[in-house]
């Protein structure tokens, strides 16, 4: 488990979207370690909670796979790569400036293009099985274009849920397996509550307490990794809000460290390394740390808490029928994502269109590792800058 998550965390650019591509080509397509369905209902799952979707899915993939361990070696695999990439940032003070680095970061846009499409089209042909699941992904797909906003896809994935109950009762829809035995289960739930609702309410007190200290940092990155839907994108202007005005960062600095942390494989969240290290002056790996560990940790709980349920209530035909709704709008959440933001800040001519399909057809048919077409999007935005 972690050499698998290793590997995707030093390759997986592009984003939480682009992520679970990555991680249903690894886990199921290659390893066969999840079913579709059972990959589809842990996404429709982390897609309704608060917090990193990919580092969730991932978290409960190791879960699933091999326990407690290898639970703790998926999420340490995937994250550390670029956890240490920008805590090393952080301490050399590095800038991304100039047309080159601007081409860089293109090029690895162009990737997250072909990725998303990639999953797009995958999990489309496991998860749209007839006419009703095609209709439900097409109709998510085009309530979020015309209306966007991460409440919107709240509401999108219930109702999706609903139209399953009614559309979907003879579509086959096989639950998740109960990753842990009832009592376990059960137990593991309430205790990840537990303990998620005990540092929500803890932490803020003591950084009433103890103001510009390693807890009151930890606080607000937990604070943000509570509360925050709709993954790192989103989180970002709330750690800004939090951040900047209270005196922790400069704006600059924050900036940059929101510049870097595109450039890297890896969940967006990684960037509170480089928050942690740059506004603890005095102990930048503690800072670091924390804060990395502080705004993973609600998410991962939260995670914890809703597969007990999910197990257990996935057993009951019309629940059975809602998940196959939701894994049909999971499609359509993923192909208006490959509209808006993925193709339209990406694609900017004829040039980069022929790249980006190029990168699809090297994926989809020619079974190209990531990385390689990681190295080929990269090569072509930095010539193009060039020349």
């Amino acid at each position: 488990m972690l050499r698998v998550s290793l590997q995707l965390g030093l390759t997986s650019f592009g984003g939480p979207i682009a992520h679970l591509g990555y991680f249903e080509r690894a886990y199921v397509q290659q390893r066969r370690w999840l079913s579709p369905q059972q990959y589809g209902h842990l996404v429709a799952l982390c897609q309704i909670l608060p917090g990193p979707t990919s580092s969730q899915v991932g978290f409960l993939v190791g879960l699933q796979r091999a326990g407690w361990p290898g639970a703790l070696a998926a999420w340490l695999g995937f994250t550390l790569p670029s956890a240490l990439m920008l805590y090393a940032c952080a301490r050399l003070t590095a800038r991304l400036q100039g047309p080159l680095a601007l081409a860089l970061v293109h090029g690895l846009k162009l990737v997250a293009v072909a990725v998303v499409a990639q999953a797009v089209w995958s999990m489309a042909v496991r998860l749209c099985t007839d006419g009703a699941t095609w209709l439900i992904a097409l109709g998510a797909a085009a309530l979020l274009l015309l209306t966007g906003g991460t409440g919107t896809q709240l509401l999108v994935l219930a109702g999706a849920g609903a139209a399953g109950v009614l559309w979907c009762r003879a579509t086959s829809a096989t639950s998740a397996e109960p990753t842990l035995s009832p009592q376990r289960g059960g137990l593991a739930a309430w205790l990840a509550l537990a303990v998620f609702g005990v540092l929500l309410l803890v932490l803020p007190l003591l950084s009433w307490r103890f103001p510009h200290s390693g807890v009151a940092l930890a606080a607000v990155f937990y604070r943000a990794g509570a509360l925050v839907f709709g993954g790192g994108h989103v989180v970002l202007p709330l750690l800004r809000a939090a951040l900047v005005p209270q005196g922790w960062l400069s704006d600059d600095t924050f900036l940059t460290g929101y510049g870097l942390a595109q450039a890297v494989p890896g969940p967006l969240f990684t960037v509170a390394a480089y928050l942690g290290a740059a506004a603890s002056a005095h102990a930048p790996a503690t800072g670091a740390a924390s804060a990395l560990v502080a705004i993973f940790l609600p998410g991962l709980l939260l995670a914890v808490a809703a597969l007990s349920l999910w197990s257990h209530v996935a057993r009951y035909p019309r629940v059975r029928a809602a998940m196959t709704g939701i894994n049909a709008a999971v499609v359509g959440v993923l192909a208006a994502a490959l509209y808006d933001p993925v193709w339209r800040s990406t694609v900017r001519d004829g040039a980069d269109v022929a790249v980006a399909v190029g990168a699809l057809v090297l994926l989809l048919r020619l079974r190209v590792a990531p990385l390689g077409v990681v190295l080929l999007c990269t090569a072509y935005s930095l010539l193009r800058a060039l020349f």
